[in-house]
């Protein structure tokens, strides 16, 4: 199976734009799998700057680092998404080195292990929607009033296919604060689109990330064989849906949830 983390092959084959030309950029949860994936493609796509936001050093380092070799500015900002204060200095010192906010990626996210909906303990729901619900709430408090201030920008929060349609018993909770999501974003997007601020989400599928490799499946070449595409996804894809939504070619793109997940909604 690829390891999601070495350098993306398929992001390599990409022809070359540069649709965050000067843009400032932040990433939550950027550390690993679908967010530094994005991080990255936003540096080779011209960012002025990239803001990697996580809770892992190591992790969240090696993606500035990755950017910065992509020729972006970039720097990591060790933040917990579910702790107001710790988001509020996150966006308070963005403006301070940067000026501006441009293009917010929510992407923090967490997945209970797999169990029946009776054995699931308060801890855990408040564990679950707090990193998947709350931290979208946090960010997009403290990131509207902060591009407001620069005259407009994109927001594009980390959903899944999982709040559309439940593909996975024992996973109720994270299929219930995705749903809970996706009703967020569409009406944090009619609220926003008036002032300049254009808001969506990308619903990602079977993604190979960490967070799916532990996610209990016994096979995971049984999954990719039941999907329409039979095989897995790649975090560089769904970088390429944020991308797009985040950049000028989707303009006219307001409080969309854009499915990246092989056909998984279709079948």
């Amino acid at each position: 199976m690829p390891d999601p983390f070495s350098a993306l092959e398929r992001s390599a084959a990409v022809p070359e734009r540069k649709r965050m030309a000067g843009r400032v950029c932040l990433v939550t949860g950027g550390g690993s799998g679908i967010g530094r994936a994005t991080a990255r493609r936003m540096a080779m796509e011209g960012a002025a700057a990239v803001i990697v936001a996580g809770r892992r050093v190591p992790e969240g380092e090696a993606a500035a680092a990755e950017c910065r070799a992509a020729g972006a500015e970039a720097r990591f900002e060790r933040t917990d998404v579910t702790r107001e204060e710790e988001v509020a200095r996150l966006i308070e010192r963005t403006l301070h080195r940067f000026g501006r906010l441009d293009v917010a990626f929510d992407n923090a996210g967490v997945q209970e292990s797999r169990a029946a909906l009776e054995v699931q303990t308060n801890a855990v729901y408040d564990a679950v929607f707090d990193a998947n619900l709350r931290s979208v709430f946090l960010c997009l408090r403290h990131q509207i009033p902060a591009m407001l201030t620069g005259g407009g920008g994109c927001i594009v929060v980390n959903a899944s296919v999982s709040g559309l349609r439940n593909p996975n018993p024992g996973l109720a909770l994270y299929s219930a604060s995705k749903a809970a999501v996706i009703s967020l974003v569409r009406s944090a997007a009619l609220e926003c689109a008036p002032r300049g601020i254009r808001i969506n989400a990308v619903a990602p599928g079977r993604v190979v990330t960490e967070m799916m490799l532990k996610s209990g499946i016994a096979d995971m070449s049984a999954v990719a064989a039941g999907l329409p595409l039979r095989r897995m996804g790649q975090p560089d894809e769904v970088a390429e849906a944020v991308l797009w939504l985040a950049s000028d070619e989707s303009a006219y793109v307001v409080g969309h949830i854009l499915s990246v997940d092989g056909g998984f909604l279709a079948s």
